[in-house]
């Protein structure tokens, strides 16, 4: 079992996890017993051939007019930019585009940092002080980032940091957390780990050996956010085929692909993930933000069944939230509690 926050009702949610037997079988038997069968299940290829079957075979009489297990999922086609009529496979329902702009408000402090997606988050710091301190479990830091980009790990060492665990029944677009411009853009070689809480626990440091694409964003220009630089990386995972960089100004008109020199605005669709589940990691400079007081206080809960807590030995709570919703504030700001039920509030202190 494992068990999640939902943020704005504090309701204790327990996870339907797709795929949790075969992924308990992989990462619990196989991995010792037949590494050959493991590595071929995180490889590129079988990981599309997994996506196959469950997204379009397995899951599709379920998803197909089925309205009750679609609002089990969460999955509202109200939102849709397409009506109901459009989404007639799996594949759709997963790639689906929503009105963000009407139903998933955006704080309107400009100094605010947003969710980059619908997820289940949890919170990290990279300084052995530090109170998020967690060393070598989602990732290993040099890993991750590349180790040939040692300029870009000097500036977030001894930081803080975000995970965002899609789900494959989440809306699988990536939005812009922060404003400012590009400086670095990179893809990173790696496997398909599983993004499975199971998984994670079994398998040390599992992100930071997935195929990966980094965005460095600078907030400290005209315009921008000014929480100093931010990076988003964006992780697949066993079953994703692809992440498609398509930024976008306006709705999801004329996307671009990320390059560098690019001004991107805060809230704005920037990638998608085709179908499966897949991770976002946000990292901040030292001292430059403060994450909102809910999310740290809900992830050090003890009452909650995480198999993160059991398996990293200390209290860590996922909290669900949505893309573009207050997670922190620019360091200097006033302390932040909880949004407002409306998204754009900045809460109590």
């Amino acid at each position: 079992m494992h068990q999640y926050i939902e943020r704005l009702s504090n309701t204790v949610m327990t996870e339907e996890l797709f795929g949790d037997r075969i992924v308990r079988f992989l990462y619990s038997r196989a991995r010792e017993k037949a590494p050959f069968l493991f590595r071929l299940a995180t490889s590129a290829r079988m990981s599309s051939l997994l996506g196959l079957y469950h997204f379009d075979l397995a899951l599709g009489p379920r998803l197909r007019g089925n309205s009750r297990f679609l609002a089990r999922c969460g999955v509202d086609l109200d939102e849709c930019v397409a009506p109901r009529a459009h989404f007639t496979t799996p594949r759709k329902i997963f790639e689906r585009q929503i009105r963000y702009w009407e139903c998933r408000p955006m704080p309107q402090s400009d100094t605010a940092v947003v969710s980059p997606a619908d997820a289940r988050m949890a919170l990290g710091g990279l300084a052995p002080d530090s109170p998020l301190f967690l060393k070598d479990k989602f990732f290993n830091y040099q890993e991750l980032l590349g180790a040939e980009r040692h300029h870009w790990l000097d500036t977030f060492n001894h930081g803080d940091y975000a995970v965002f665990r899609l789900t494959p029944d989440k809306y699988h677009y990536n939005h812009t957390p922060v404003s400012g411009r590009v400086v670095d853009h990179y893809s990173l070689g790696g496997v398909y780990h599983s993004c499975n809480p199971g998984a994670v626990v079994e398998v040390v440091t599992p992100y930071s050996k997935n195929k990966r694409v980094v965005t460095i964003i600078d907030t400290d220009v005209a315009g921008g956010t000014g929480v100093g630089h931010v990076a988003m990386v964006e992780v697949v995972a066993m079953m994703i085929g692809d992440i498609v960089q398509c930024y976008s100004d306006t709705g999801y008109d004329h996307p671009l692909r990320i390059r560098p020199g690019m001004f991107l605005r805060k809230g704005q669709p920037k990638s998608l993930y085709r179908p499966g589940s897949s991770t976002d990691i946000l990292f901040f400079e030292k001292d430059r933000i403060r994450f909102a007081g809910d999310l740290l206080e809900k992830g050090r809960r003890t009452d909650v069944h995480s198999r993160f807590s059991l398996g990293f030995g200390r209290p860590l709570v996922e909290v669900e939230v949505q893309a573009r919703s207050l997670i922190a504030m620019a360091k200097n700001q006033e302390p932040i509690g909880s949004p407002s039920l409306d998204g754009r509030g900045l809460g109590g202190g």
